[in-house]
């Protein structure tokens, strides 16, 4: 009787202790920079969403510094976190590409849904299908009809395997049930320019990457991969008002940290991102990027594993269908 009563003591005492230590990381935390890993080249899409909310948190008095970890889809970057030390000095912020890999890699270094924590959903990015500025077809309803009638002989391009381009592409491509050549590129970057030279044909790409050669005329474009038609490009139709009743692709980003980093830091990590995103000058310049802000129900750990889960349903057989595999 005894014993047991030593050891109720001795265990409550522990998670007590266990208890104090949470908070005692959370009120120190954090007492030195705070990296931001981002698992694509610097330049691109992610790496602007990444560096406008870690200067909205650094200009709020916490010191978040951007790193970038590119290879492999982004697999590379994230496997990274996933064995960084869970102290809360480590964090990644990845896209849809996280719901992507499960499917696209036959040896993933992770598991998005058991090897990390997850902090907060930061925002939603529009696609755009563009085409070389001399492309024929004059809207989506021709664009569809050139594509059938040409097959392989139209190319697509890509930012490489496990790229938000890539899924756009693939999923176009479903959804017309034709097939055209793909081409990928490394990175987002050396894809526009080959759009941009006419070496491609067509793109579909993040409003992040694509707008400023859409208003500057360096492009053509068809439509947005959204639902409804979005602020920065008010004149340019659906997808689904071109024809493709449902299309709708939209490259949503989350932040996730080292499973075991504590609870507390997770909470006030989500608080800073909160007011990161509510920032007016944030918001003014993810909104000139086309970027989008998510549902309060999204910015919860909660809201950002549920998400996540939904999306590896969803796009896991569109890739095993399409026989698109990387070791």
């Amino acid at each position: 009787m005894n014993f047991r009563r030593s050891l109720i003591a001795s265990l409550t005492l522990a998670v007590a202790g266990f208890s104090t230590f949470n908070a005692f990381a959370a009120d120190a935390w954090p007492d030195h920079p705070v990296t931001l890993v981002v698992p694509f080249a610097a330049g691109g899409p992610t790496d602007a969403l990444a560096r406008s909310i870690a200067a909205a948190i650094t200009k709020g008095g916490h010191n978040v510094i951007v790193e970038n970890r590119a290879g492999a889809g982004g697999t590379v970057g994230s496997a990274y976190v996933k064995n960084a030390k869970p102290d809360g000095y480590t964090f990644l912020l990845h896209h849809i590409g996280m719901s992507t890999a499960p499917a696209l890699y036959r040896k993933l270094a992770f598991n998005p849904l058991t090897d990390f924590e997850y902090v907060s959903q930061v925002a939603n990015v529009p696609m755009t299908l563009i085409a070389r500025k001399d492309f024929p077809p004059k809207d989506v309803k021709e664009l569809i009809s050139y594509i059938k009638a040409n097959k392989t002989k139209i190319n697509i391009g890509d930012a490489g395997l496990g790229s938000a381009s890539q899924l756009c592409g693939m999923m176009f491509k479903k959804t017309i049930d034709t097939e055209v050549t793909a081409i990928s590129y490394g990175g987002t970057g050396p894809a526009m320019n080959g759009l941009l030279g006419g070496q491609i044909d067509l793109m579909c790409d993040q409003t992040t990457n694509t707008l400023s050669q859409i208003k500057g005329g360096g492009v053509k474009v068809y439509a947005v991969t959204t639902a409804q038609r979005i602020k920065t490009l008010p004149n340019v139709p659906t997808l689904s008002e071109g024809g493709l009743k449902g299309f709708e692709v939209v490259i949503w980003h989350g932040i996730y940290a080292p499973k075991g980093t504590p609870k507390p830091i997770i909470d006030s990590f989500n608080k800073m991102i909160r007011a990161a995103l509510k920032n007016p000058d944030t918001a003014k310049n993810l909104d000139q990027m086309g970027v989008e802000q998510v549902a309060d129900s999204k910015l919860t750990p909660e809201g950002l594993q549920s998400w996540l889960k939904t999306e590896i349903d969803k796009y896991g057989p569109v890739i095993r269908d399409a026989k698109q595999f990387a070791d």
